[in-house]
């Protein structure tokens, strides 16, 4: 993931590395927890559709820099850590719909797990359903229970993870490069659906700081 952030961002596959940065690294870990703090308790305190709809988009408009400036680098089971993983996975959704969905779709298909049906997502899985459920993601963390948001997000990590490892199973003897892609992209997911059902744990326990 290249150093600096451009409005709008268009993220390739490698999104999940770590995001580095020049700032003294304790006052980015202040400044992470104080505005994730404050912006998830004042909404969720009083969650008016026209601000939580400014949210969900705020991305759409201004691309996921200043986001990324504020979150990117706190460690995964935090709350800034969880926000940012959120806001990225529906970044991730908006930007390909059609190619995440047909590997949604590919995960569904081969899951013997309760995830689909945790992510919540209208089966069969399109781009419009695909762009929908990560919008009902975000918005559920400022309107919902944000443990259940988070539960949903990692559900969806584990179904594309799927998807991914089957589509490159698919492709492995004629495309071996896109095979390795998204194989590694299979394990990202997967990493990022650890670090999000962590999250929803540590917050039902009133322990996600």
């Amino acid at each position: 993931m290249p150093d600096e952030f451009h409005k709008p961002v268009k993220f390739p596959s490698r999104v999940f590395e770590a995001f580095h940065g020049g700032q003294d690294p304790a006052e980015a870990s202040r400044v992470a927890h104080q505005t994730a703090q404050a912006l998830l308790a004042r909404v969720r305190a009083n969650p008016e559709p026209v601000v939580v709809d400014r949210l969900v988009a705020y991305t759409d408009e201004h691309g996921i820099d200043a986001i990324a400036e504020l979150w990117a680098r706190a460690l995964p089971k935090t709350l800034p850590g969880a926000l940012w993983r959120i806001y990225l996975v529906r970044v991730l959704i908006r930007q390909d719909p059609e190619g995440t969905s047909y590997l949604f779709q590919r995960g569904v298909d081969v899951s013997r797990s309760i995830d689909p049906v945790v992510a919540g997502a209208e089966l069969p899985t399109g781009p419009a359903e695909i762009r929908e459920l990560a919008d009902r993601i975000l918005r559920g963390a400022f309107e919902g229970d944000f443990a259940g948001a988070l539960e949903r997000a990692a559900a969806f990590c584990r179904i594309e993870a799927a998807g991914c490892a089957e589509v490159a199973d698919d492709v492995e003897r004629t495309e071996p490069e896109r095979a390795t892609e998204l194989t590694t992209r299979a394990l990202r997911f997967s990493q990022t659906a650890g670090e999000l059902g962590g999250c929803a744990a540590l917050w039902r326990r009133e322990a996600l700081e």
